[in-house]
């Protein structure tokens, strides 16, 4: 049967954004919650601040894993499924990292055998914490972590490939059970070189997640309502499924938005319905779960000004226009069929070269000229055996350099 899929938010606390991890204001967090449900969506994303989680390598705050629950226990009780992160280090620009790990006591998150054992440590600890309640997602080890290993961080902690997945796998080998997810931003598919890689989004946990923002250069090359840009979602998801071992394993959206760095506001609406369309297209999606919630508040300083737009309630907790799209089209989605399996593919040649898979790519342009002529494209790796009715050249007309020219600063803004 076909089983339709969940449409979600990542949860940003009205008012006081996430720091309210300090002092949760409850009935604040209630309204917050029980809006979300009566918007009908039907999962959070619950994104605790690892520092104050873990102030110390070897203390994790008892008080703090209570306030994780009592997160979860409300949006069990508005009606909501949940999913939680740990290593809870990075978030609309600001990274959250334990001063255990900074200046004097600088280590290696990736690599450090103590430091990594702690880490394996919070993530049994919050899993132990809110595993047996009912709505539990399971738990990501982070946001878009991998960006603490390479370039555009200012203060990078590298780490080999081999020990990127090491890291990954001693993370998840503390939770016993449980859907078990890592978060990458787009790096790990697009940049040559960078320590995460495909294989290790696309094999390892039980669901691969896709983080999906066009001010990587999609919109600025293309044009922020174009093909590319509301496929760029569609296109991750698929390009995941080549480095699969198994092509029915699920794909889940955890981050998407209409930033307005590219957008207006009047384009917003329609980028989220037709992204979010084209990402429902593709039949191993197992969730949309929309970038953000609520608005960062206006009285918060040195964010980028896009993270004081990408809500879908104002932050006062006024549904925006966006909010009604997100609603409308996860209806639209929820009552559609299951969609036909793809029959064309486009093959990425081996050796891999990432830069032929980023925006202005080869393999990105063949795919997008497929999808403008309607063929419903999928991904293959060469060799890989997967069997398709017809399999596309990567373009001569693409090139590698649209991602890489994108400014370090743009890649960062969100």
């Amino acid at each position: 049967m076909h089983t339709p899929p969940r449409f979600g938010v990542n949860y940003v606390p009205s008012g006081d954004w996430f720091y309210s991890w300090l002092s949760p204001r409850w009935d604040a967090i209630r309204r917050d919650l029980d809006a979300i449900a009566a918007l009908g969506l039907d999962h959070v994303r619950i994104l605790p601040l690892w520092p104050v989680l873990q102030p110390n390598r070897t203390w994790i705050r008892p008080e703090a894993l209570a306030d994780v629950r009592r997160v979860a226990e409300l949006a069990g009780a508005a009606g909501l499924g949940f999913s939680v992160d740990a290593v809870q280090g990075h978030l609309s620009s600001f990274d959250f990292v334990p001063s255990w790990l900074t200046s004097w006591h600088r280590r290696n998150l990736f690599t450090d055998p103590s430091v990594v054992d702690a880490q394996a440590e919070l993530v049994a600890s919050l899993h132990g914490a809110v595993g047996d309640l009912p709505g539990y997602l399971g738990l990501t080890l982070g946001n878009e972590v991998n960006q603490f290993s390479s370039r555009p961080h200012p203060s990078p902690m590298p780490a080999t490939p081999a020990e990127a997945g090491a890291w990954i796998t001693r993370l998840m080998d503390a939770v016993p059970d449980g859907p078990r997810v890592h978060a990458a931003y787009d790096a790990l598919w697009y940049q040559d070189s960078h320590p995460f890689e495909p294989e290790h989004a696309s094999r390892y946990g039980d669901l691969t997640a896709v983080h999906s923002w066009i001010f990587n250069g999609t919109a600025q090359h293309y044009g922020a309502m174009s093909g590319p840009s509301v496929r760029h979602a569609e296109y991750l998801m698929e390009l995941s499924r080549a480095f699969a071992l198994d092509r029915s394993r699920p794909v889940w959206l955890q981050e998407i938005g209409a930033p307005l760095n590219v957008l207006t506001p009047d384009q917003a609406p329609a980028f989220c319905r037709e992204s979010v369309l084209a990402a429902a297209s593709c039949d191993a999606l197992w969730g949309v779960t929309w970038w953000c919630s609520h608005d960062v508040p206006r009285h918060l300083a040195d964010f980028p000004e896009l993270e004081h737009t990408l809500g879908l309630f104002d932050a006062d907790g006024v549904v925006k226009p966006i909010g009604k799209a997100f609603a409308a089209v996860a209806r639209e989605v929820r009552a559609s069929p299951p969609p036909p399996t793809r029959t064309v593919a486009v093959e990425i040649a081996q050796p891999l070269r990432r830069s032929t898979l980023a925006p202005g790519g080869s393999v990105f342009t063949a795919w997008m000229e497929a999808a403008d002529r309607g063929e419903r494209p999928a991904l293959t790796l060469a060799g890989s055996g997967d069997v398709f009715d017809t399999v596309l050249p990567a373009s001569a007309q693409g090139v590698p350099g649209v991602y890489s020219a994108v400014s370090d600063s743009e890649m960062f803004d969100g």
